[in-house]
């Protein structure tokens, strides 16, 4: 008999049965249900049974950690709750007939930014990597910089530049891809779009404020700017959502038989006109408040008290998925300047919730069982992955969560208190270091050093101070 079909028996009684289930995937260790009716679901008894790390309600999803097994362990299900498989997308799409309005918003949000993050992320390292051979003067005693005393380094770092460029200055064409992709638009018309916001014949983003003169585009009675939007992301959203809008509108009045023809070059050509007469200009305004706004809080006398409250918040935001937002507003403040002060704290963020995990590995160090999650969990946590760490061990005792908001609130304000600025989003946790700016990098060092100790200190005085009650057995708490 498999191992699995106990708990899986388990899990299917204690969740409502078959019949509760609409929707049910899973991820690299988790469970993804969507119930037609989630007070059905006893979390308590689920949490009981052996395989269950623990359990959470994220987008509209009732989710069940399961662990590295739990490829395994869904085969299993399905086939004893005889309900059919199915994909992630279709998993969202049913999980959002059970939100609001805002979760919807940050939903569609989320699923524009996920599929650029491993770009952005390989881009990141790329930019910190230069910036640490091309701008920290590390040989001849601290006179030159690596890139200034080798031809193969000085080689080295403007290849890296091809890709860099690639990622950032030409954010746009991956984001009205995206944003083609989750509407259900043509992908490759978005990428299409995408590219005519960011074309060579236009004049540079980033060259636009020294220009002595813009060209245009002159028809007579009226003349466009020919203003390219690199790095630009709210002009880049709003051309996709816009496109996608027009293509799949178009496509339920024109026949079959023409709109091959007709309906690519009616939702295209007015888009890409719109993008640089209105859509280009609005959005680049707004993208221009958002970054002035949020770097303003952040440089201004009180700076370290939005820190402070980000730092401590963001795990929070996690849980609920407003987390996804900070994406879009990072790419904002990277592409206004160069660079943003919002993404350390989040590395920060991740370190913290893993040290507090470490912590609770030292304090249950006679509790094997629990080991099999802690240490995974703060490893990955480390690494910038915080959810097993914070639904397997944090939340469940709830003191260590708390620890490292605290940690993460202290790190947080070093970060932001000392104007340190990571070139882009990157890995998160320990490896985020890598994207800081060269110049911020001892500072980081000290940040992290504060999100690191911090919360072990706050999770073992809290625990001697009994802030929870010892259970023993599989599922023991303190």
């Amino acid at each position: 008999m498999s191992k699995f079909k106990e708990p899986a028996e388990q899990l299917l009684t204690h969740i409502g049965g078959s019949e509760n289930i609409s929707v049910v995937t899973h991820c690299v260790t988790r469970m993804r249900f969507v119930l037609k009716d989630s007070a059905k679901a006893n979390v308590e008894e689920i949490e009981k049974i052996k395989l269950v790390k623990g359990t959470f309600t994220q987008a509209g999803q009732f989710q069940v950690i399961i662990g590295n097994e739990v490829s395994s362990f869904y085969n299993e299900f399905v086939k004893m709750a005889g309900v059919s498989d199915t994909s992630k997308d279709e998993a969202k799409e049913a999980a959002k007939q059970n939100m609001n309005f805002i979760q919807r918003a940050i939903s569609h949000l989320a699923d524009i930014f996920t599929p650029l993050i491993p770009a952005l992320v390989v881009g990141g390292l790329i930019l910190g990597f230069r910036n640490v051979i091309g701008d920290i003067k590390l040989v001849d005693d601290g006179t030159r910089t690596i890139v200034e005393s080798s031809q193969f380094w000085a080689g080295v770092h403007a290849f890296l530049w091809l890709i860099g460029e690639a990622i950032f200055h030409f954010l746009p064409v991956g984001i009205t891809w995206a944003v083609a992709r989750k509407m259900g638009a043509s992908q490759i018309l978005g990428i299409v779009l995408g590219i005519t916001l960011v074309s060579p014949q236009l004049l540079n983003a980033y060259g636009v404020a020294g220009a002595e003169e813009i060209p245009h585009w002159d028809f007579g009675f009226a003349k466009v700017q020919m203003i390219g939007y690199q790095a630009q992301v709210i002009p880049a959203i709003l051309a996709g959502l816009v496109f996608s809008y027009l293509e799949k509108q178009l496509r339920k009045v024109i026949p079959n038989s023409i709109s091959m023809i007709v309906v690519p070059f009616l939702s295209l050509v007015p888009t890409v006109l719109l993008a640089h007469t209105l859509l280009g200009p609005i959005g680049w305004q707004i993208g221009a408040w958002v970054s002035d706004v949020v770097y303003s809080g952040l440089t201004s006398a009180f700076g370290w008290l939005f820190a402070a409250v980000f730092g401590f918040i963001y795990a929070p935001l996690v849980i609920t998925g407003l987390h996804h937002m900070t994406n879009a507003i990072d790419l904002q403040l990277m592409s206004e300047l160069g660079g943003t002060n919002l993404w350390p704290m989040i590395a920060l963020s991740n370190i913290a919730q893993g040290s507090a995990v470490l912590a609770m590995i030292y304090i249950n160090r006679k509790n094997e069982e629990e080991k099999q999650v802690s240490i995974p969990a703060t490893i990955s946590c480390y690494l910038g992955v915080t959810e097993p760490a914070m639904f397997g061990i944090n939340l469940k005792y709830g003191f260590p969560f708390l620890a490292a908001m605290c940690g993460s609130l202290l790190a947080a304000v070093v970060s932001v208190g000392n104007g340190v600025m990571a070139n882009s989003i990157g890995v998160g946790g320990l490896p985020g270091i890598l994207s800081i700016q060269a110049q911020h990098m001892g500072t980081f060092a000290l940040a992290m050093l504060v999100a690191f100790t911090v919360p072990i200190i706050l999770t073992i005085l809290f625990h001697r101070m009994n802030f929870g009650k010892i259970k023993f057995g599989k599922k023991r708490t303190v």
